[in-house]
């Protein structure tokens, strides 16, 4: 039995997502968008690059939730787009609304999957994803710290010989790096590191790596939080977040958490989840 994983949302990062995925052969690949003929035309020009790949992955885009049936992954990347000068907070109310259409459907279809949600802001939809669903916590996972390990990583990499001084600096980069790119591109955000890390959080569930990535987690008790999704390294493998890695905090760094988790505390509050 072939893996099978649908993608919601035919945009640059979920057809990106796609590419990295088919392209690493690591599942049959459902692209499904409520556009009319994008996600068939993405998918089958994807398709047709699989033979120049060397790789057997088939590709389908769709309108129909139907052909993402027995998904054993469904990343979902809709939503409207973060656009230059856009807070994650004016986001809220609209993608809250496309979480609910999507959730429903692919629970419908697909209701032993693993959900990744990438749509932003990140906390609080993957919150309303996993309030929805109605599945266990370790079955829903945000998209969230991988894509800042790499460029905090890629950031290191572009310095090399640094001095204590400039880590600070780079802290400020990543932590800026999303509206770094936005400001860049000025009609769009990031797209291909993160659908890179979409794809290595597919790859570690696919092939039960318990790998240790940085993802948003629903947290029970763990780092003195309850009931709500943060940022923390969880070790993922086929049966999705198999255990939240607890590391000791220093006391900025827990301080740092506590407002991270506050701040997801007031958006899902204003979604009632």
């Amino acid at each position: 039995m072939r893996n099978k994983v649908s993608i919601v949302g035919s945009g640059n990062v979920g057809a990106t997502a796609a590419h990295w995925i088919a392209s690493k052969e690591l599942a049959d690949v459902v692209l499904i968008d409520i556009v009319e003929g994008v996600p068939q035309g993405k998918g089958l020009d994807l398709l047709e690059a699989m033979p120049i790949e060397k790789k057997d992955s088939f590709v389908l885009g769709t309108q129909d939730y139907k052909d993402t049936a027995n998904s054993d992954i469904v990343v979902i990347t809709a939503g409207v787009p973060r656009k230059a000068g856009m807070s994650r907070d004016d986001l809220l109310n609209i993608n809250y609304k496309i979480m609910q259409d999507v959730v429903s459907k692919v629970v419908q279809n697909s209701p032993n999957c693993i959900l990744i949600i990438v749509s932003n802001p990140l906390d609080a939809m993957a919150q309303a994803a996993y309030k929805m669903s109605g599945f266990s916590r370790n079955r829903v996972i945000g998209m969230a710290g991988v894509l800042d390990s790499a460029r905090f990583r890629a950031f290191i990499a572009m310095e090399l010989k640094v001095s204590v001084e400039n880590v600070e600096r780079l802290v400020q980069r990543t932590r800026d790096g999303g509206a770094e790119i936005v400001k860049y591109l000025k009609t769009g955000s990031a797209y291909y590191a993160p659908s890179a890390a979409v794809a290595e959080m597919v790859e570690a569930i696919l092939k039960d790596k318990k790998k240790i990535l940085p993802c948003a987690a629903y947290l029970e008790g763990e780092y003195g939080l309850s009931g709500l999704f943060v940022g923390v390294p969880c070790k993922l493998g086929s049966r999705g977040i198999e255990q939240v890695i607890e590391i000791k905090l220093l006391p900025e760094e827990k301080s740092a958490l506590a407002k991270s988790a506050e701040a997801v505390k007031e958006l899902v509050a204003v979604i009632g989840v």
